[in-house]
């Protein structure tokens, strides 16, 4: 039964989930020991993407998945890239179509549940000749690895040895309710505002095809996905996109092992984001709930988050 115990002791200065989740977001990682090298990948279907490695030699690499809007260079990312160095990874920070600050050539970027692209930089970095590969994701980065591990298990590249995952809104349409309450209205408010950047450039790239008129008037992923994510990508509703790209129904196919770690007072996620029986009934999978943490918190007095020493420390096991 891999369900964990809660050791996580955050310090007094994180008063509320809110306190915490925005705190930790301004966090700066520094002295990482090893050069950026940044890269690109072309996609099938003439599109691109791009991802950053720090290389020491290592036989074994991590690759690391940010959060919605994020990219590869967000603190909670840099944070896992310092520690991997220090134990001796390699590590591989992508960034999404459209993220990073460098716009993709299709009218479509990513979208919460689509993982083509994950498993075409992981078949990637296998023919750098790694021995061991682990993936970590943070949130919606935390879904599409909990997604590539279960809903095709049979498509997963046999170097995968582990993966740890944080924050991670497994059931999309709960979450998207959650996030539409007024309280959490400061985190719409900038994720619409990110979003509504990158369809500026999209309107002016693809004349015609993205009418950003009444944007104002959005104010939910409801809203969002039901006029832009779903009919640019396939969809019938927004819905549908939520149902078809959440992870929770793929977890008990999950079988090498995973750790996720979420906190119950995460600002983001509702209960059904909290996979208890999924874990009890998976040996492979293992859920950490914490009573305190925010979204993509896990901060700590030292330089070393919370995320990072449990994320490690579970690999150690493993690989």
């Amino acid at each position: 039964m891999p369900l964990l115990e809660d050791d996580y002791r955050p310090t007094s200065l994180y008063l509320n989930a809110h306190v915490h989740t925005i705190a930790c977001s301004f966090r700066r990682v520094q002295n990482i020991r090893f050069k950026r090298v940044e890269s690109s990948i072309s996609t099938p279907d003439g599109d691109k993407f791009w991802f950053d490695r720090y290389s020491q030699g290592s036989n074994r690499v991590l690759i690391v998945s940010h959060g919605l809007e994020g990219h590869s260079r967000r603190p909670y990312v840099l944070g896992m890239v310092s520690r991997a160095i220090d134990e001796g990874w390699d590590v591989v920070a992508w960034n999404y179509r459209g993220c990073g600050g460098r716009a993709n050539n299709k009218l479509q970027s990513y979208h919460s549940g689509s993982i083509d692209d994950l498993s075409l930089l992981i078949d990637h970095v296998d023919s750098m000749g790694y021995q061991n590969i682990a993936l970590c994701g943070f949130s919606i980065g935390g879904n599409k690895t909990l997604l590539y591990l279960g809903r095709d298990r049979n498509q997963v590249n046999n170097k995968i040895s582990a993966a740890v995952t944080f924050s991670v809104p497994c059931d999309l349409v709960s979450s998207s309710e959650v996030l539409a309450k007024p309280i959490n209205r400061i985190y719409m408010k900038n994720f619409l505002a990110s979003l509504h950047e990158k369809l500026k450039l999209k309107a002016e790239m693809f004349p015609g095809q993205v009418s950003l008129d009444g944007f104002k008037k959005i104010k939910t992923f409801a809203d969002f996905d039901g006029r832009y994510t779903a009919p640019m990508n396939g969809f019938t509703s927004a819905l549908d996109y939520w149902v078809q790209s959440s992870c929770l129904p793929h977890i008990p196919n999950i079988n090498i092992p995973t750790l996720l770690v979420s906190s119950l007072d995460d600002p983001f996620l509702s209960e059904r984001c909290f996979p208890f029986e999924e874990a009890k009934q998976n040996s492979s999978f293992f859920f950490r709930p914490l009573k305190k943490g925010g979204h993509v918190g896990f901060g700590a007095k030292g330089s070393t988050y919370y995320s990072e020493t449990e994320g490690l420390r579970f690999l150690r096991e493993y690989i």
